[in-house]
């Protein structure tokens, strides 16, 4: 044998198998998944957990103690710092002001709260469901209001309806 016929007749990718395609390929009539059952059916697919019949890993395993995840409240993030940069002085911030101004995008939180990262120096009412600590008393400093309201899901949405009416 030679140096240069050692990586001879060998690929780096290999071919996928193809079935289905008659019964001189070895892999036609049923495709290699037998007669009958489940898993010969169209759509099949097997579950990553599923164990053969076995009672589950998951299932098995003692559970304790206490989960408070479908709970947790997830917010919207707003900074100062970026308040400042986009309203004017004197303007109302809320809900519908955020979404316009592109500070808060999508519906999948439960409320809107403002954090006190960055500096405020225009006096602004701003209307959101949490408001931390420094952010509420730099919004007071600067002379405007920080208004805490109830979160309504959907209220832009539901609001803009009722305004076309």
């Amino acid at each position: 044998m030679q140096l240069h016929d050692v990586h001879q007749g060998i690929h780096k990718n290999k071919k996928r198998k193809r079935v289905g395609r008659g019964t001189g390929s070895g892999h036609g009539k049923t495709s290699s998944k037998g007669h009958k059952g489940h898993s010969s059916r169209q759509g099949f697919k097997l579950s990553p957990i599923f164990e053969g019949g076995q009672m589950p890993l998951a299932r098995r395993v003692p559970k304790r103690g206490f989960f408070n995840g479908a709970f947790k409240k997830h917010y919207a993030i707003v900074n100062l710092g970026d308040l400042d940069a986009k309203f004017d002085p004197g303007a109302v911030v809320d809900e519908r002001a955020l979404r316009e101004s592109g500070l808060v995008k999508g519906q999948e939180f439960d409320g809107i709260k403002i954090l006190g990262d960055g500096e405020i120096a225009k006096p602004l009412e701003i209307h959101a469901t949490k408001f931390s600590g420094p952010a509420a008393a730099k919004i007071v400093a600067a002379g405007g209001k920080a208004i805490v309201v109830p979160y309504k899901p959907h209220a832009v949405r539901l609001g803009d309806k009722a305004e076309a009416k």
